[in-house]
């Protein structure tokens, strides 16, 4: 199989990133200056750094497993071919929606995934609010894929351009896209809910570049405007210190574990079980919330 030299996108992506953040920066301090907060900016920015450093590390263990499973055990010998590309595009998603879903539903995975969550603000820095810890173990989503025989650079790369595709939708200077677009892909609109602390929000709109899989498994819900979108956390951590938004939830997770006085089986739970799950039945999740919410709105 020859193997063409695919460059690491997102490295080239990064000047195009810093270019957009400073100009819609300048936008909104010009029009909503209390939307902004260049502190909460920094701090993204510095998460985001921090994840291309560290990605780094969990790119080579990443490339290393993913090519002991296509080298020995793939199914198929898949082509670089422009129709292995387009199948390749659909599988990534599929397999993004699902360790995207996974990542509200398992501690385990929250742990890294809060860091993405943990901003009041929503902007295009936002976006690069990234995980210093999930790289090196939520790639098991995408092992499949190398099993069907698609190679590990394949796989990488539309992972990249996925996770480019989703910076522009950070955003409140887009309201909406024109009603095809919105049927079928992630939009500014979609992931305004995603990121939306509200009771309705919670655990909803998925998807990575498409917002079908949403629509399909019962986890789409539309921006209403109605239910203003209240960004971050149902409980913020209100910090600036990156070190603290990256572990935090961490420190909580494994505290948890070994303080809770109950069985063996209930504490391996708190690995498994939704963000705040408790084993005395005293927690609180997602559809316990909005459950109350809808009662408060009878």
């Amino acid at each position: 199989m020859q193997i063409p030299d695919i460059p690491d996108l997102i490295l080239y992506a990064i000047p195009f990133f810093a270019i957009t953040v400073i100009i819609e920066g300048l936008i909104i301090v010009k029009h909503t200056p209390k939307t902004y907060s260049i502190k909460d900016a920094l701090t993204s920015i510095t998460m985001g750094l921090g994840n291309v450093f560290i990605g780094f590390m969990a790119k080579v263990i990443v490339l290393a497993i993913l090519t002991y499973i296509w080298y020995n055990y793939r199914i198929f010998d898949v082509r670089f071919a422009w129709w292995s590309w387009v199948l390749l595009f659909f599988l990534d998603d599929f397999a993004y929606y699902w360790n995207h879903r996974i990542g509200h539903r398992s501690r385990l995975f929250w742990a890294s995934h809060i860091v993405h969550h943990s901003s009041e603000k929503y902007n295009l820095s936002t976006a690069l609010r990234q995980t210093w810890t999930g790289g090196f173990y939520t790639f098991i989503f995408w092992t499949w894929i190398a099993l069907l025989g698609f190679h590990p650079l394949m796989i990488l790369t539309q992972m990249s351009i996925s996770l480019i595709y989703q910076y522009w939708i950070h955003t409140e200077i887009i309201k909406k896209m024109p009603l095809w677009i919105e049927a079928i892909f992630n939009t500014p609109s979609h992931h305004r809910v995603h990121h939306g602390s509200n009771p309705l929000y919670l655990d909803k709109n998925m998807g990575g570049i498409l917002i079908i899989w949403d629509k399909m498994f019962g986890t789409f819900q539309p921006e209403l405007e109605e239910e203003k979108v209240v960004y971050g956390l149902t409980e913020n951590i209100n910090t600036y210190n990156p070190f603290k938004i990256a572990f935090n939830e961490w420190g909580n997770m494994l505290k948890d574990v070994f303080t809770s006085k109950t069985s063996v089986l209930n504490k391996l739970k708190y690995f498994s079980k939704p963000p705040g799950w408790r084993h005395d039945g005293t927690g609180m999740l997602s559809e316990d919330m909005l459950r109350e919410w809808k009662e408060r709105k009878k």
